[in-house]
């Protein structure tokens, strides 16, 4: 766990949950995209940074989940360093209570308030802002979160974070968080058609070639969709149509599974009413969801 692992003359990626990349950008300066999970994470990554005689000069972010910015503070504190970032993200990053406020969808009791959900506050910096390497393309991969983005470097190097999962974690988990079930499919779509020297996922392998992957992330939602349907053959509401989800997929109820499983399920509901999928109606001061 946090190896350095070089995939061209450029750039390379720190081998953790959730993968950093390390941009070498001229002389011995170095970007990084995304920052690891929390302070122990960033103390790590300077660490490595350290021992190749490399200085930071910003940090990337391609989206808010504290798994992504949890290092920014404990970075930016030990070195002054810019940290870049957009749209609805940059405003989570720099108020990251926004983040366990959303999913729960109210105030975040302390079971939610933690270094998994809430990360330290960092100040940001916009994309067109001095200091970002302008030799490095912004990719908008909205789906998984508001406005996430992945990099292209110039040596062909692209950076998807979290836009597609592995096999086994999907296998594992089952049903992968997406805020917008429809901007999610139009970016694997994207991505299946995209070009690259070689592709670095936050939480899949490193690949020349991740199309197969992209195709069996695509499977995966349509079959949470159907699933979804499927039970929602009768009027439910939406707290029944979780606990059917994690009863029929064997997942375990807490706090952080209810946020997150949860609040892709509305999404998947929200997506499949705009598709005239599935009905809502308001019956006895209860919503209830119903298939077409």
């Amino acid at each position: 766990m946090y190896e350095l692992v070089q995939v061209s003359d450029r750039c390379y990626y720190i081998n953790c949950p959730a993968k950093i990349g390390v941009y070498f950008a001229r002389e011995n300066g170095v970007y990084l995209i995304d920052s690891g999970n929390d302070k122990d994470a960033g103390r790590k990554v300077r660490q490595i940074l350290e021992r190749n005689g490399w200085r930071l000069l910003g940090i990337l972010n391609t989206h808010s989940n504290a798994d992504h910015i949890g290092g920014n503070h404990y970075l930016q504190g030990q070195t002054g360093c810019k940290i870049y970032a957009g749209g609805i993200e940059a405003a989570f990053t720099q108020y990251p209570l926004l983040e366990p406020s959303f999913l729960y969808g109210g105030y975040p009791c302390k079971d939610l308030r933690h270094k998994f959900l809430l990360a330290q506050e960092s100040r940001v910096c916009g994309f067109a802002e001095d200091g970002f390497p302008e030799e490095i393309e912004v990719l908008p991969l909205p789906g998984h979160f508001f406005d996430m983005v992945g990099f292209r470097t110039p040596d062909d190097v692209v950076f998807l974070a979290d836009c597609i999962s592995s096999i086994e974690t999907l296998e594992k988990y089952a049903i992968s968080f997406i805020y917008d079930v429809g901007a999610y499919l139009e970016t694997l779509d994207q991505v299946e058609a995209m070009e690259a020297a070689f592709f670095v996922p936050a939480h899949a392998e490193a690949s020349s070639n991740v199309r197969a992957l992209v195709q069996y992330n695509r499977r995966k939602v349509y079959e949470v969709a159907e699933h979804i349907q499927t039970i929602c053959r009768e009027p439910m509401i939406s707290e029944r149509i979780l606990q059917r989800i994690f009863q029929e997929y064997g997942l375990t109820m807490n706090f952080e599974q209810y946020v997150l499983v949860g609040s892709t399920v509305r999404s998947y509901l929200s997506w499949l009413k705009d598709q005239g999928k599935v009905n809502a109606r308001f019956e006895e001061n209860l919503l209830l969801w119903e298939t077409t």
